[in-house]
């Protein structure tokens, strides 16, 4: 308190050298109380919405935004930047770091790769076959079961979006980079819509470059 009524008389003396300086005094006297957040504490920036703090250097916060599927540098003085749930400064030196939180992604998507989501095929599929026939009678054709089918493709349209996120949330690609490298998975997109027809509900399908959400 002794503190706060000393920067107070000290900006309120400034007052009668120029009015501007008492808002400049503030604002500095702010900063200087202000504490810093600790890792975990949510944030809603003005233009990148709504984020956790995954890291906090000398300067900066180091924040993760859903909307950029990865981390900014937010310097401690900027202030568009609102605090929904602080948490306070860890003591220890064993907390979470960024490292941590980015290898934990990381495990997270590798263990992605080898799980399938529940997609349901339309039903006028069930127990059917497909049949490829060469044009040569004397040659044997081939049988597959649609369902068995369905699953590679669902399988190829997860790990393909799989690889969207890894690209959208790597730290060495520029957003250049990540563009040039999504209009190519866009594309292959726009290759496997032959098969829509396949799936029972129109958010599972392949969406190309010409196809509206």
């Amino acid at each position: 308190m002794s503190k706060l009524l000393r920067n107070y008389k000290l900006y309120s003396s400034l007052v009668h050298v120029q009015g501007f300086i008492l808002i400049f005094g503030c604002n500095l006297f702010i900063m200087e109380e202000t504490t810093s957040l600790g890792i975990g504490s949510r944030v809603d920036h003005r233009l990148f919405g709504k984020g956790v703090v995954v890291d906090v250097s000398s300067e900066s916060h180091i924040v993760w935004f859903k909307s950029q599927q990865g981390t900014r540098n937010i310097s401690k003085e900027y202030t568009d930047m609102r605090v929904t749930d602080a948490v306070e400064t860890a003591t220890t030196s064993n907390g979470i770091t960024l490292s941590d939180i980015e290898q934990s992604l990381d495990n997270i998507l590798e263990r992605r790769l080898h799980e399938m989501q529940l997609v349901p095929m339309a039903l006028k599929w069930n127990n059917g076959t497909m049949i490829l026939k060469p044009s040569d009678s004397s040659l044997q054709a081939k049988e597959v079961p649609i369902e068995t089918f369905f699953h590679k493709i669902v399988m190829l349209r997860d790990r393909l979006r799989l690889i969207e996120q890894k690209i959208n949330a790597h730290k060495v690609l520029t957003d250049e980079e990540k563009v040039d490298m999504q209009q190519y998975i866009t594309a292959i997109y726009g290759s496997l819509t032959t098969f829509n027809v396949l799936f029972k509900e129109t958010h599972h399908q392949f969406k190309g470059m010409g196809t509206k959400e």
